[in-house]
C-alpha cells in the first residue's frame, strides 16, 4: 500500500535523514520525468514519500524544475496530503532567518512556467478555487506542532513567488512590501495551484534563508544562505518528525 503523505524537500532539504527509507521508485509521467525518484519509508511509523523539488544533487533551477511531473506523480501514487519545504527571503520585520514560517497566502509574480493540467484535450473549462491556497487543516496541525515544540514560527504571512534564479533588486522587495508580501520565494507557485487542480491538501513549511534584499546591509550571500539554513532544516527534521506521526488518512 502506498503511503497517502508526502514531502517534498526544497533547498537545505535534498535528502531526509531523519526517514526510515524502504525503497526508492523512478516514475515517468504525461509530463515528463519528475524532479528526482520517489523515495518511500516510514517517519514515525507512518508510511510517507519524499521527493526532492531540486533534484537529489540540488541541480535544477527553481525554473527549470518540472512541478507538473511532480505533482501528478505523487497524485497517481495515491497521495492525499503534501507538506511542501521551502527556502525564503525575509521581507517582514518579523521574519528574521532561521525562523519556520507557514504562509497562508500567496502572490504568483512567476511566468513562462506551464502551470495547469487543464489546457489541453477539455471537455469543458476548468477553473479552480484558489481563494484560500493552502489546506487550513494541514496548516493547522503544522502550527500547532511547532508551537507545542516551541519552535521559532511564524504562523501566517503572504509568500511572494518570483521566476528567479536570480535573487530580487532592493526596488523589487519594497514593491513587494508593498503588496503586502512577508516572505519571497522561487518555487511557490505554480507548486501550490497544480496541487489544488489535483486535490490534494497542501500547506507550505518555509525556513527563512536571509533578509530579502535591500533588508540588511551588504550582499546576500551563498554562505550566508546555508548557514541559516542549517538550523532552519534541523527545525523542521524536528517538526516532521511530530506532525507525520499524528496526520490521519485522507
Amino acid at each position: 500500500m502506498n503511503p497517502t503523505i508526502a514531502i517534498i524537500g526544497g533547498t537545505g532539504l535534498a535528502t531526509l535523514d531523519t526517514l526510515k527509507i524502504i525503497r526508492q521508485e523512478t516514475r515517468s509521467t504525461p509530463y515528463g520525468e519528475p524532479s528526482s525518484p520517489l523515495v518511500y519509508g516510514e517517519l514515525g511509523g507512518q508510511p510517507v514519500v519524499f521527493l526532492a523539488r531540486h533534484g537529489q544533487h540540488h541541480t535544477l533551477p527553481p525554473h527549470k524544475i518540472n512541478y507538473r511531473a511532480n505533482l501528478w506523480a505523487l497524485h497517481r501514487i495515491g497521495v492525499k496530503q503534501v507538506i511542501a519545504v521551502a527556502a525564503v527571503g525575509g521581507i517582514r520585520a518579523d521574519m528574521d532567518p532561521g525562523a519556520l514560517a507557514f504562509p497562508d497566502q500567496i502572490i504568483d509574480y512567476t511566468w513562462g512556467r506551464p502551470c495547469t493540467f487543464f489546457e489541453d484535450h477539455l471537455t469543458h473549462v476548468t477553473h479552480i478555487d484558489f481563494t484560500e491556497p493552502y489546506c487550513p487543516e494541514l496548516r493547522e496541525r503544522l502550527i500547532q506542532t511547532a508551537c507545542a515544540l516551541k519552535l521559532d514560527a511564524r504562523e501566517s504571512g503572504v509568500y511572494a513567488a518570483m521566476s528567479g534564479p536570480r535573487l530580487e533588486t532592493a526596488a523589487e522587495i519594497r514593491r513587494l512590501e508593498r503588496d503586502g508580501c512577508a516572505m519571497v520565494g522561487m518555487t511557490g507557485m505554480p507548486e501550490a495551484a497544480l496541487a489544488r487542480e489535483l486535490g490534494l491538501r497542501y500547506a507550505v513549511c518555509a525556513v527563512v534563508a536571509n533578509w530579502a534584499a535591500g533588508k540588511a546591509a551588504g550582499e546576500i550571500t551563498m554562505t550566508e544562505i546555508e548557514r541559516n539554513l542549517v538550523g532552519g532544516m534541523e527545525q523542521v527534521k524536528t517538526l516532521l518528525t511530530q506532525v507525520i506521526p499524528g496526520l490521519k488518512p485522507v
